[in-house]
């Protein structure tokens, strides 16, 4: 089993930046495949950034070109680097992690990090 904490979340003005991390734990491998997701309140969650099966990074369209997704197999911790953020970012991060092949929803969840974009 795999455990994520989540932390970096934090009230940020418009414009301003953030850097969210994301500690595993337990059996996790290398080769698992991590990413970032984010639910506002009333909506669904939805992916922000993700590695993928084939070693590709994607991202939501909102985010590109002012987010960067990035991970450290050394400390098993993934980053999510936020510039430019925008009041519409405003939403709990999760942490995903699944077997390579295998669907988020199979994977395992971190607890989430508050993130606020307001002035």
């Amino acid at each position: 089993q795999v455990q994520l904490v989540e932390s970096g979340g934090g009230l940020v003005q418009p414009g301003g930046s953030l850097r969210l991390s994301c500690a595993a734990s337990g059996s996790i491998f290398s080769s698992d495949i991590m990413g970032w997701y984010r639910q506002a309140p009333g909506k669904q969650r939805e992916l922000v950034a993700t590695f993928t099966n084939d070693g590709r990074t994607i991202y939501a369209g909102s985010v590109k070109g002012r987010f960067a997704l990035s991970r450290d197999n050394a400390k098993n911790t993934m980053y999510l680097q936020m510039n430019g953020l925008k009041p519409e970012d405003t939403a709990v991060y999760y942490c995903n992690a699944r077997r390579l092949g295998l669907g988020p929803e199979t994977g395992s969840w971190g607890q989430g990090t508050q993130v606020t974009v307001s002035s």
